[in-house]
């Protein structure tokens, strides 16, 4: 077990899991290492150990906490509006979506292998936070389109949320793949994160 006070244990986890997103700034998941992450620590790569397992564990946490900061966004939306039209809740979630590009980022990993490699209390922690923005989805649905059954939102969130996992890709396109997608003469038009989703919500809702 990891020796000091709560407060040093969360914060010395908080450094790891911001290393780690330093990194994957400019690195890909395949060429981060525990090794590299303790390079951007304060502290020594051994003591990685006493905080996480895996690299995927990490990956797992800074996963959580980007569910856990579209959650806060979900909630304002909720509880500082009375009511919303549906063009209006569209450009709401659209907009809390676009400010997580981290988010969506790890979306298109391969989340298989990161849980997989995840002890069970990191994956049910991470669960949780995922869990609670399809419970926060529900929410919203409830409030502001009143009209929608249960098995409306239940079509929903089987929708909305396996979409998500493909913007990130639609969206980041380097400049070596637009010059390959013009020369393979796909017509495909770019859009912004926002835009993408928006267009998506307002046809499910």
């Amino acid at each position: 077990m990891p020796k000091g006070s709560p407060e040093l244990k969360a914060a010395r986890r908080e450094e790891i899991i911001n290393a780690c997103e330093q990194l994957y700034q400019t690195m890909s998941f395949k060429e981060i290492t525990l090794k590299e992450i303790g390079k951007v620590t304060s502290f020594t790569r051994t003591s990685i150990y006493n905080y996480f397992q895996t690299k995927e564990e990490i990956f797992l946490a800074l996963y959580e906490r980007e569910y856990d900061l579209w959650n806060e966004e979900l909630q304002s939306i909720l509880i500082n509006n009375e009511k919303l039209s549906k063009e209006e809740l569209a450009d709401k979630i659209a907009s809390s979506i676009s400010d997580r590009e981290q988010l969506l980022k790890l979306l298109s990993m391969n989340n298989y292998d990161m849980e997989a490699n995840s002890r069970p209390e990191r994956l049910v922690s991470f669960k949780t936070s995922y869990g609670e923005s399809m419970k926060n989805m529900c929410r919203l649905l409830r409030k502001f389109c009143p009209d929608k059954s249960v098995q409306d939102i239940q079509t929903f969130l089987y929708v909305f949320f396996p979409f998500l996992f493909g913007i990130y890709p639609y969206t980041a396109v380097s400049d070596k793949q637009r010059e390959a997608m013009r020369e393979a003469n796909v017509d495909y038009v770019y859009q912004s994160i926002y835009e993408i989703t928006n267009s998506c919500l307002l046809r499910l809702l």
